[in-house]
């Protein structure tokens, strides 16, 4: 799927181990910063220390529970 263009909707994220999003997000917004883990679009797990009130402009498939600190996140989607 593309993932270009402005996000035209936004949706709470739980962190999953095994679980992918519903929908590919565009970006991440992050209430209260911490470690991220993800899986982006291209397959690469990666770590990330995000602070409070970040957007995180990469393609993302999954949000990790395990190593996941960060609170409050949501996925900009575009479907």
């Amino acid at each position: 799927p593309s993932i270009s263009g402005p996000a035209l909707d936004i949706a709470p994220v739980i962190p999953n181990d095994s679980t992918d999003l519903p929908t590919i997000a565009v970006a991440l917004y992050v209430e209260n910063g911490g470690t991220l883990e993800v899986i982006t679009v291209s397959g690469a797990t990666r770590q990330i220390n995000v602070a409070d009130f970040s957007i995180l402009p990469v393609g993302i498939q999954r949000v990790k529970a395990s190593a996941t600190t960060a609170s409050g996140i949501h996925a900009l989607n575009i479907t």
